[in-house]
């Protein structure tokens, strides 16, 4: 049966990338009655950044041309080492494991969130690869970054996430869910565009319930 790994980045408890992805998994639930859905709040429970025997790990796969996962754990061969595995093993188990991975993620300082960049940085390993599998990134911005919008430079969060998924796991079948102008709800400069947010924070949420019957 179908598998759903739903990961949660944003800081905030109550939050529009939270609700989005929640709209998507709910609707994905309920299309899979017997799938295994698994769910990770990378806030709630931060994971921690990769030290240096995780590079020692990726130093060990790398020259040993290791690219099956399952023999990852071949590099372990210090008590360092075997600490460091401890973490990523179930991690790692948990998205490899995943047919679709749902990711549901703000926008921080033009990229994205550093509980989500830990997570990337535990579950990575040279030449690996996830093709089959489906990425679905539900995310909320403070300002406008669309094509065409004066910020849309410093989108740094779906061209990373994009350039991640295709050049580390081989997966080039992303889909990005966003509301804009989030701040607007907040910042008196952006008032005047709330109805704006609102319209594509509704226009979100639908395409997330969407999407959750068809993956």
């Amino acid at each position: 049966m179908a598998t759903l790994l739903h990961l949660d980045a944003s800081a905030r408890r109550r939050s529009i990338s939270r609700e989005i992805g929640d709209a998507f998994a709910g609707s994905w639930r309920d299309a899979h009655p017997g799938g295994t859905y698994v769910h990770r709040d990378l806030a709630a429970e931060p994971v921690p950044h990769i030290g240096e025997a995780w590079t020692e790990l990726c130093d060990h796969v790398l020259a040993h041309g290791i690219t099956d996962v399952d023999r990852y754990k071949e590099a372990v061969r210090t008590p360092e080492q075997a600490a460091a595995w401890e973490i990523v093993e179930p991690l790692l188990a948990e998205l490899v494991a995943a047919d679709v991975v749902l990711i549901a993620t703000p926008m921080y300082n033009y990229s994205v969130p550093s509980s989500l960049k830990a997570w990337l940085d535990q579950v990575t390993f040279p030449r690996m690869s996830l093709a089959g599998r489906r990425f679905v990134v539900a995310t909320a911005r403070g300002g406008a970054y669309g094509p065409g919008a004066p910020k849309a430079r410093f989108d740094h969060q779906e061209r990373f996430l994009r350039d991640f998924f295709a050049g580390h796991f081989a997966v080039e079948d992303a889909t990005f869910i966003a509301a804009e102008l989030a701040n607007s709800r907040v910042d008196p400069a952006l008032a005047h565009r709330r109805a704006e947010h609102d319209a594509l924070h509704a226009a979100a949420l639908g395409t997330a319930r969407d999407l959750g019957k068809e993956y």
